[in-house]
């Protein structure tokens, strides 16, 4: 028992900023290869033309391996199913990207355009928390009911085929996602969050949203 309240004081916060530390590193690790590997798998997708595998599919792969990556965060399972998961990712990018490549002018322009704001916009919201130690933890409730409202928008509109509110969904989840980065790594240096594979996860569908959105966005407004 330490019987020195002042050493024991400054002594005391010491494990934790070694703690976040450590999650910060090994989530940004493991963000790195896993962007890499979905970024493979989008490649690999484009180079054998593969198709998109559609609405249902997507979503049934993505919450399933989403559900598997939670389920066994704290193993090293987890590891295999946040690559399982980034890697599907990838695979259905890849048909959206190379649609954008082959079909619309300024293809490659805008898929370049689209990747540079989305590595601008993620670098400098992480920065910026990173830097100054803002707590964003406050706009948890808002980025939940933003998802669930832009999500559902989203299926209307694949569903029902309205331009309009696709337009309006991708610049919604261009904002959410923006805010997403924000509070995901504010959770990371507050301690919020403790398990790397998860906020991993978190970012990664950040970033992914956040580039597609862009690039629809960018798309449009090229008039494509």
């Amino acid at each position: 028992m330490n019987s020195d309240p002042l050493r024991a004081a400054v002594a005391q916060p010491v494990p934790s900023t070694l703690a976040v530390n450590k999650v910060l590193k090994n989530t940004y690790a493991l963000l790195a290869l896993t962007l890499l590997f979905s970024a493979a798998a989008a490649a690999l997708s484009m180079a054998l033309n593969w198709p998109h595998p559609g609405l249902v599919l997507t979503l049934v792969g993505y919450f399933g391996l989403l559900f598997l990556t939670t389920r066994f965060r704290n193993s090293g399972w987890g590891l295999l199913f946040v690559f399982a998961l980034t890697g599907f990712m990838g695979l259905t990018l890849g048909p959206i990207v190379s649609y954008y490549v082959n079909a619309v002018p300024n293809g490659h322009q805008l898929v370049m355009m689209a990747m540079g704001g989305t590595g601008i916009i993620f670098l400098g919201l992480s920065g910026y928390v990173l830097t100054t130690g803002k707590d964003f933890s406050f706009i948890a409730g808002l980025l939940f009911s933003g998802i669930l409202v832009a999500f559902l928008a989203g299926l209307g509109a694949a569903l029902f085929g309205i331009p309009a509110l696709s337009l309006a969904v991708s610049a919604m989840f261009v904002l959410l996602m923006s805010g997403l980065i924000l509070y995901q790594t504010s959770q990371i240096v507050h301690g919020g969050e403790t398990n790397y594979i998860m906020a991993t996860v978190t970012l990664f569908v950040a970033i992914f949203n956040l580039f597609t959105s862009l690039l629809h966005l960018l798309g449009i407004f090229g008039d494509e």
